[in-house]
């Protein structure tokens, strides 16, 4: 266990961080699986504006990495196209 007063803030401020971090990456997983489950075209472009706000945020924060929110991004924006046709 940590001796110094720095230390034990440190262990802290990074526990603190680590439940933020895993909340807002659930948060946008749930919202990516409602997007999902979305048959109604109108409902979905809206969706698809939040989630894709979410994934931007996370990969700002380097929650995730850049190229995997845009690959994401990629995914549902293409999922999105297919449900007009």
């Amino acid at each position: 266990m940590a001796n110094h007063k720095s230390a034990k803030k440190r262990i802290r401020a990074n526990e603190a961080k680590r439940l933020r971090n895993r909340y807002q990456l659930k948060s946008t997983r749930t919202a990516v699986k409602k997007l999902r489950s979305t048959t109604d075209k109108a409902e979905a472009d809206a969706l698809y504006k939040k989630v894709s706000s979410m994934l931007d945020k996370l990969a700002k924060k380097n929650i995730i990495h850049k190229n995997n929110a845009a690959n994401k991004k990629s995914k549902l924006a293409k999922f999105v196209a297919s449900l007009a046709a």
